[in-house]
């Protein structure tokens, strides 16, 4: 039986090039694998028959998109996971996807080796590899561009001399990847940091310093689950899509960062996620509300490790599964409405109410009906303060000149 390699396809110039590629220089068949993410671009039917023509013996495409905002974005939203409290994690969620995609896809059609295009810079190389470690431990691993010196001149040559069918002369001065949870953008002049952006960079925001009026938006969360805006009921994938086109025709959710790579460089990233940030503000906004003080805190902690751990491509280690069920846990009260004005770049909250708020008006107010009894605060402040107030006094006696005897 002649062996199969499962590769993740993506319609492009290398991924095309490499169907032909490994089959000639392992003699395997392929089968090219696509997922919808959310991505845009081409559709599935025309992406599917190019993998075909270009050698593949059998071409898979799924529209994973709502599975995508379910399963993977809505995780991210409950943990408030932003790496370097900033970057939510754009590339990073989407890659365990296409992994269990292509586990699948390796296990029906009799595959031994899945194929990637990512480099040996890069952080996807760890995802994809590891991830598929974790999911079918069995299978082989290999990256053309990476282990076998795969230039894009290369891959040019290769398809012109193969007549096939790829436009080899469109080139991006950039490298991007997108989805629905967001947009990256690399490489090019953006290399050098001291580089601004300029316009032509940025596809999901408008420029933030045109004039145009507000736009004012109520979000409803059930749960951590975002239910409806405006009253009128979404799905995940309809939340992250209208706050992607409203957020972003104002400009909120453009970063530029220098970021840590796992393999050990920095890296200068551009970042457009209208909708995540969006929703993440208003999210974070409603847990001030609803959450206690102490869990609050700890969950905090729990987000940055959660964000490293997804960033780092251990979605399905141990440790990433056992903070899952934290953070669901935590969302237990995490229901109500937040308001929010979007404009000028920014998502600001102006509102949030909620049945399982515990903020409470007659002990927050000043005014008259005030129930907070501040006799109590003069006591509670004396001994909270004082383990300090002791080791402030014995601190002073340290630096206290021994008296002389004489």
């Amino acid at each position: 039986m002649t062996e199969r390699v499962v590769l993740a396809y993506s319609g492009g110039l290398d991924t095309s090039v490499a169907i032909g590629w490994i089959a000639e220089e392992t003699g395997a068949e392929v089968v090219a694998v696509a997922v919808d993410v959310g991505q845009g671009g081409e559709d599935l039917e025309s992406i599917r028959k190019r993998a075909l023509a270009c050698g593949a013996v059998e071409a898979v495409v799924a529209d994973a998109r709502d599975e995508y905002a379910d399963e993977y974005c809505l995780p991210a939203l409950q943990a408030g996971a932003l790496y370097m409290d900033r970057y939510p994690l754009v590339s990073a969620l989407s890659r365990p996807l296409i992994v269990r995609h292509l586990a699948e896809a390796a296990k029906y059609h009799g595959a031994t080796t899945v194929a990637h295009g990512c480099t040996g810079k890069g952080n996807d190389q760890v995802r994809f590899e590891v991830g598929i470690g974790a999911l079918a431990p069995d299978l082989q691993v290999i990256a053309p561009v990476r282990d076998y010196a795969w230039t894009r001149e290369k891959a040019i040559a290769w398809a012109e001399d193969r007549d096939l069918p790829i436009d080899v002369n469109k080139r991006s001065p950039y490298s991007i990847d997108q989805n629905v949870w967001g947009r990256a953008v690399e490489t090019g002049f953006l290399e050098d940091i001291w580089n601004a952006p300029i316009e032509d960079v940025y596809e999901y925001t408008a420029d933030p310093a045109q004039p145009r009026a507000a736009d004012e938006v109520v979000i409803t969360f059930e749960r951590g689950v975002p239910i409806a805006i405006d009253g009128t009921k979404v799905t995940m994938l309809q939340a992250i899509q209208e706050m992607n086109q409203r957020a972003g025709a104002q400009g909120v959710g453009r970063l530029d960062m220098v970021e840590d790579r796992l393999v050990g460089i920095k890296s200068r990233e551009i970042y457009e996620a209208p909708g995540a940030i969006a929703l993440m503000t208003a999210h974070e906004e409603l847990e001030n509300v609803t959450l206690e003080r102490d869990l609050a805190r700890f969950k905090r902690q729990v987000a940055q490790r959660w964000s490293e751990l997804v960033y780092d491509g251990l979605w399905f280690s141990p440790l990433k599964n056992a903070l899952d069920s934290f953070v669901l846990s935590s969302q237990e009260h995490v229901t109500g409405d937040v308001r929010m004005v979007l404009h000028g770049g920014r998502a600001t909250v102006t509102g949030r109410r909620s049945s399982q708020s515990l903020y409470d008006f007659n002990l927050a107010t000043y005014d008259e009906g005030d129930a907070f009894d501040q006799s109590l605060a003069k006591g509670f402040v004396q001994l909270w303060g004082l383990p300090s107030k002791i080791a402030a006094k014995r601190d002073l006696q340290g630096d206290t000149p021994p008296q002389s005897r004489d």
